[in-house]
């Protein structure tokens, strides 16, 4: 993953600069879990960070992969599961370095993540996220409304998103802009469920 030129992102762990870390699991996931639309499956979040979502998945049975870049929060993530009894895969990576196409997903949850990259990565990153899963695979994505140019985090317009995760690739399945919003540092997320085309 790109890093911003000023602070990597291990730096920022270190001076507690984690503006994106909202301390708990999202909301979003909490409600999709909730609704049975994301049931146990081979799942992979890519930037975890401290992974709240991690555990809350692992405990339901999921077989979680979490991919960060900085060894802080992998190191956090690790011990937080082993306190709790749980069993995740945590790797320590760039995901752009790591190859799934032998073994794709059935799920992959995505948030701060695509947003924390500069807009000219998004390409790579959508096709990355698309080789990972497999036919029919879900992507559940929350995509960030800062509304003010330049970042991290990068604003995600929902127009951009729909280019960006195109029909020929993607189906669409849920993302109603209307729908409650789970508010970050003064700052929207949208989610949204997209399912892999053949």
């Amino acid at each position: 993953m790109q890093q911003t030129p000023e602070l990597s992102w291990e730096e920022r762990y270190q001076a507690h600069n984690t503006g994106w870390d909202r301390g708990e699991v999202s909301l979003n996931l909490i409600q999709w879990l909730e609704s049975g639309v994301l049931k146990p499956c081979r799942i992979m979040i890519p930037g975890c960070g401290n992974g709240y979502e991690v555990l809350t998945l692992a405990k339901q049975g999921f077989e979680v992969v979490a991919i960060d870049i900085a060894p802080t929060p992998v190191k956090n993530l690790r011990k937080a599961l082993a306190d709790a009894g749980l069993t995740a895969e945590v790797i320590e990576s760039d995901f752009f370095d790591l190859d799934f196409r032998d073994k794709p997903f059935d799920a992959i949850y995505e948030q701060t993540c695509l947003c924390a990259l500069s807009p000219e990565l998004w390409q790579k990153f959508e096709t990355w996220l698309y080789d990972s899963l497999k036919i029919n695979g879900e992507l559940f994505s929350q995509f960030m409304q800062t509304y003010r140019e330049g970042g991290p985090p990068f604003h995600c317009d929902m127009e951009d998103m729909r280019q960006l995760f195109d029909k020929q690739h993607w189906k669409w399945v849920n993302c109603n802009e209307s729908q409650i919003m789970t508010v970050l540092n003064n700052k929207m997320e949208i989610p949204c469920l997209l399912r892999k085309r053949a």
